[in-house]
């Protein structure tokens, strides 16, 4: 393996091997007391009987998913040297921000200048990727590397494109757990929050996208990644349109600065929510019929020839709502995802390519992904599995096109529950915020 591969990283070896290179720095997996094992790459402590293994080694089920940590191994890693030749050009979008955007965008480079970490708080639709460009650019070309982390693989997938086409001459690697091509050392790296966990004190700049989303949130072995894989004198930079409460205090606190941005990019507001009451509409679906207010929503997707996301509140409805939709629309070309899906990237990019009318999706589709000009529809919006933080995401799937920056959001519920209501708020007051603005 090329001696770049260990650069900020942590590999794991055979205890007994001898490293490849000789000034590799070593460090144990795995911290052992008298009673407690502590994974050294996922910070995860368990008691030494639930996780011991013969010959009284020990091993991390936590964080399995990346390959299996035990005291049979140990971490070799080469402290990050920033070791990239410079380019003549880095940035080539041409791509113009809006006032509201500069303002923010200048916040976030001079976060990234002092080592400070940063909130950017922006609705969704604000173009909150197009205003990391200019402090990403002034990144590079002072020789950092910078890292872009999302929760979730759809979002990275979708960034990737976006990314190599605004850094047209810098090399970028994509990280999730679904790729097949090998590791490679870059300057910009995007990857899920999963495999954070890889890295040890690598990247200057550390983008954490999404941070209030599953599996992210409230997660202490990714918080603890995210501390780890970013140097000690690195910044962080924290995205997303819905904060939750452990940031908000940081804010409130002065532990933590924050950009605030309540406008779209394309200054239209966010399209407000549509409240359908139906107060059997799973059991409806189960025969095969269809709730009214569903009728009429898949009827003008289906008239106007737009695309539509239907959301559900568990895995076991998709198939049910799936049958009761396909006989009611024939002609409408329709999947079901959901994130264990083992044709989920297949099907999303079969919506982006416009093959298909419409996805019948869980949460997994909740944020992130963006399909230009699409209608949206919540079955159940009142069931536990959506958070108000969840329904603000979902309605913010739709109006992201300049060139429809409307659309309908259609919540279908047996009455309005607190997260409901808490959205419908959430949404009234950025809107109030962004003609406050305007003025």
């Amino acid at each position: 393996m090329e001696k770049a591969n260990y650069y900020g990283r942590l590999v794991a070896i055979p205890k007994a091997e001898k490293p490849e290179y000789s000034d590799l720095q070593v460090m144990p997996t795995m911290a052992v007391t008298e009673k407690w094992v502590r994974c050294l790459r996922c910070n995860t402590r368990f008691e030494k009987q639930a996780v011991q293994l013969p010959r009284a080694a020990y091993y991390c089920p936590m964080c399995l998913q990346l390959g299996r940590v035990s005291t049979l191994e140990k971490f070799v890693t080469f402290p990050e040297p920033n070791h990239f030749a410079p380019k003549a050009s880095y940035l080539t979008w041409q791509g113009k921000l809006t006032a509201s955007q500069k303002r923010c965008s200048s916040e976030v480079q001079a976060s990234f200048e002092n080592g400070r970490d940063h909130l950017l708080w922006a609705v969704t639709g604000a173009g909150k990727t197009e205003m990391l460009f200019p402090g990403i650019n002034a990144a590079l070309k002072a020789g950092k590397r910078v890292g872009l982390a999302s929760p979730r693989v759809d979002v990275c997938i979708e960034l990737f494109p976006r990314l190599q086409a605004a850094f047209e001459h810098v090399e970028i690697a994509l990280l999730h757990g679904h790729q097949e091509q090998p590791y490679r050392y870059t300057q910009l790296t995007i990857a899920t929050t999963h495999q954070l966990l890889r890295f040890y004190h690598a990247f200057d700049i550390l983008i954490i996208d999404e941070v209030d989303a599953f599996p992210y949130a409230q997660n202490s072995q990714l918080l603890y990644a995210t501390q780890r894989a970013k140097k000690q004198t690195g910044a962080c930079l924290y995205l997303t349109a819905t904060p939750g409460d452990a940031l908000l205090q940081k804010v409130r606190q002065k532990q933590l600065a924050v950009s605030y941005l309540p406008r779209r990019f394309h200054g239209h507001p966010l399209p407000e929510i549509q409240v359908k009451l139906s107060l059997n509409w799973y059991a409806k679906i189960v025969r095969k019929a269809i709730p009214w207010a569903l009728k009429i929503f898949l009827t003008e997707c289906e008239q106007q020839q737009r695309q539509f996301l239907i959301f559900v509140p568990h895995i076991n409805h998709l198939r049910v709502a799936f049958a009761a939709i396909r006989q009611a629309f024939p002609n409408l070309k329709l999947k079901t995802v959901y994130s264990a899906d083992a044709q989920r990237l297949e099907k999303v990019q079969a919506m982006r390519s416009q093959n298909i009318d419409g996805l019948i999706t869980t949460t997994i589709l909740e944020r992130g992904v963006t399909f230009p000009g699409i209608d949206v529809c919540v079955l159940g919006a009142d069931d536990a599995t959506f958070s108000a933080a969840a329904l603000v995401q979902i309605a913010g799937r739709v109006g992201r096109s300049p060139q429809r920056p409307t659309g309908n959001v259609v919540f279908v519920c047996a009455g309005i529950s607190r997260t409901i209501k808490k959205a419908r708020q959430q949404i009234k007051f950025v809107n109030h915020k962004a003609r406050e603005e305007e003025v």
